[in-house]
């Protein structure tokens, strides 16, 4: 009984030593400012993810600033239009007229987002299957929520939670789970995918994953992906939305 138990601890510890690839891998280690630091997996998915940002953003500029009004655009800057025009209805159709001031940040978040969602499919290990990364971003909306409150209610930001004073605790701790609750959702969906798939990759012969996982590939990283995408920037416009009434 006794070595039978050793051998499937030893085999479970194997498993699980393996190069799993959900897990976060260092690359480089250094100093900064008398602080050990590391280069892993998720800065560097993140260095690319922006630099692709970066390069197609540099494009379609490019591409704005030669088009003739008076040609019909070509296939490159119909997309830009489409991308543009749809961030710009999906932020006035939830936002209101003020909305419009939030597009960029819209449209940039949603890009970020959606790329470093679906990176799975170009052997990244996804940066928002690192807790570290979407915490970042809901703070990020957290810090314009709370800004845009004080912008447009004044100190009734305040005294609303307040109201009604028995329920001041729940109103309280209600605001501070939002950003918590946004980088769970987001993290915990990605990571499960991110997991499912690096056992998958890791456990079965590897002639058995050159074409089914695929499939889960297009739900986990493409489906999945897109809808966490939406939901993050949804609940990101509903509530700052909610700040710009009195």
């Amino acid at each position: 009984m006794d070595t039978g138990r050793a051998f499937i601890s030893n085999g479970m510890a194997q498993m699980l030593d393996q190069d799993f690839s959900f897990t976060i891998k260092g690359y480089l280690r250094y100093n900064l400012f008398g602080v050990d630091l590391n280069l892993t997996s998720t800065h560097i998915a993140i260095i690319i993810v922006m630099a692709t940002l970066i390069v197609f953003a540099l494009f379609a500029n490019r591409a704005i600033k030669k088009a003739n009004p008076d040609e019909a655009p070509g296939t490159f800057l119909n997309i830009i239009e489409l991308m543009v025009e749809s961030v710009d209805k999906l932020t006035h159709a939830n936002m209101g007229e003020r909305g419009a001031g939030f597009s960029n940040y819209i449209g940039t978040l949603f890009a970020f987002i959606l790329l470093s969602n679906i990176s799975g499919l170009f052997g990244l290990r996804p940066p928002t299957a690192d807790y570290g990364v979407t915490f970042a971003l809901a703070i990020i909306t957290f810090v314009l929520i709370h800004y845009n409150g004080f912008k447009y209610q004044k100190m009734k930001h305040i005294t609303n939670l307040f109201k009604p004073i028995i329920l001041t605790p729940i109103n309280i701790i209600g605001e501070f789970a939002t950003p918590i609750s946004m980088s769970l959702r987001l993290f915990g969906n990605i990571m499960a995918g991110t997991t499912m798939m690096g056992l998958l990759y890791g456990l079965v012969p590897w002639f058995l994953t050159l074409a089914w996982p695929g499939v889960l590939h297009a739900y986990l990283d493409v489906f999945s992906g897109c809808i966490q995408t939406y939901v993050f920037c949804m609940l990101t416009m509903v509530f700052i939305s909610n700040t710009f009434e009195d």
